[in-house]
């Protein structure tokens, strides 16, 4: 009979990228390391990440931070949009709103984004095989940080829209046999003083 774990996933959002964005300013160079230092009690078994610069980099200082753990590049940790909801889905003072912002997107990336955000799910969630928990980060993008929160609370699939999140914060979803996902941590900046804090998101969600 095959047992299963718990699987603890962590994810983060890259540190702060420079404008062009081909890896990261000082400031998400200093988030990178204070997250690797937050992390470095953690009993991670591997660092994931997607393949653009940004969090590429983001990676490499996180996983200087933890000994022995490898960090790979996946990308299904990449930046693309993950769902596209038609208009119908969408609360009808905010529809046209979002689908704009859509729009912003090359079509050819919109169409793939289902594939990888699939592809995404069944790499990293849900509970493990085995009898050891399983601890892994992602160190990722905005979109599918707010993709994978969606589906751990089981939200509509529009609702990965408007999940954002800082530079360098944590969120932890835990995935137990038998039970729902729970989600421990989401985008918490603890780690960082507060001028490294909420970069990257718009000055409204500053708290």
């Amino acid at each position: 009979m095959t047992t299963s774990a718990p699987r603890y996933l962590y994810l983060t959002r890259h540190g702060e990228a420079t404008p062009d964005e081909t890896g990261l300013t000082e400031t998400g160079r200093r988030q990178a390391a204070l997250l690797g230092e937050r992390l470095r009690e953690a009993p991670l078994t591997a660092v994931h990440h997607g393949p653009l610069a940004r969090a590429a980099e983001t990676a490499r200082l996180v996983g200087e931070r933890l000994a022995g753990v490898p960090v790979r590049v996946a990308e299904a940790a990449g930046d693309y949009v993950p769902y596209q909801p038609s208009r119908d889905e969408l609360p009808a003072d905010s529809a046209d709103a979002m689908l704009g912002f859509l729009e912003r997107f090359p079509a050819e990336e919109r169409a793939r984004g289902a594939a990888l955000a699939a592809e995404a799910a069944a790499r990293f969630t849900g509970p493990v095989e085995g009898d050891e928990p399983v601890h892994e980060l992602v160190v990722t993008h905005n979109f599918l940080v707010g993709w994978l929160v969606r589906a751990a609370l089981d939200a509509p699939g529009w609702r990965w829209m408007g999940l954002n999140h800082a530079n360098a914060g944590l969120t932890v979803i835990r995935y137990a046999p038998d039970r729902p996902p729970a989600l421990l941590l989401y985008n918490d900046t603890g780690h960082l003083p507060a001028p490294l804090r909420w970069t990257g998101l718009p000055t409204q969600d500053h708290i």
